[in-house]
């Protein structure tokens, strides 16, 4: 795992957009085509204003997965994912192929089964991930499951995760924030080659020591602290959130 530290949270969401854009196009120059999966979230905004910018890239070679979503939110709900990835990245890129979780499927087990078999059969060249401030990669919030194989599971959504949710603007309230979540596990996140680790923000501080200072143990209680382990992780942060280390 490498950090990158930059001054400002444009300035690593430039950088992060900038790393993402040179893999994809290896990925593209290698098999002509590229396999991403894509977060979301309020810490991504800047992320992803830079890399719908990089035209170099061919997206119509791209499919994306993305890495998580509300049960029982339909795809025009405000605080949807689909919603998020669909007017932030999908619109301004147009690529090739998007796989979205159907987080209002009347059948979430049979959703994730679906998902699973689609990119089971899939080489991911890079993963677009952030930080919670609980320390939550993905949905996997703290104790996270790090044992899966499966590539999609169904998760609970701690308090803090869903108050995180509300501060950010999404809901106005932690009754209206899902108590569960479609999301990619931690294993099939650790399955991509590369991973871009993108944690901007002060809110985001004492997770970022929690999870990747030199000093933290990887362990599921800091479910990003596992990106340790990955050797082609690449970890965007501005000075607010490596405050602490």
């Amino acid at each position: 795992m490498k950090i990158i530290i930059s001054k400002t949270k444009a300035t690593s969401g430039q950088k992060a957009a900038q790393k993402a854009a040179d893999l994809i196009l290896e990925a593209i120059e290698a098999n002509s085509k590229a396999n991403i999966v894509l977060a979301t979230g309020a810490s991504q905004f800047e992320f992803y204003t830079n890399l719908c910018s990089h035209d170099e890239v061919d997206w119509s070679k791209v499919t994306i997965f993305h890495l998580d979503e509300y049960i029982g939110i339909s795809a025009s709900h405000p605080a949807s994912f689909r919603y998020y990835l669909t007017k932030n990245f999908v619109e301004k890129t147009h690529p090739g192929k998007v796989n979205f979780i159907k987080g209002d499927s009347n059948d979430p087990i049979k959703e994730c089964k679906t998902i699973n078999k689609m990119i089971s059969k899939t080489v991911i060249d890079v993963a677009c991930v952030g930080i919670g401030e609980n320390g939550h990669l993905a949905f996997n919030d703290p104790p996270a499951d790090f044992e899966t194989v499966q590539p999609y599971i169904i998760v609970e959504l701690d308090e803090q995760c869903r108050t995180q949710q509300v501060g950010e603007g999404w809901f106005e309230s932690i009754e209206e924030v899902p108590k569960k979540a479609i999301s990619m596990s931690i294993r099939e996140i650790l399955r991509a080659i590369n991973i871009i680790c993108t944690c901007p923000e002060k809110r985001k501080a004492t997770a970022v020591k929690n999870c990747l200072s030199k000093e933290a143990e990887i362990s599921p209680q800091n479910p990003a602290s596992i990106l340790k382990t990955h050797e082609s992780t690449f970890c965007y942060l501005d000075e607010d959130s490596a405050s602490l280390l």
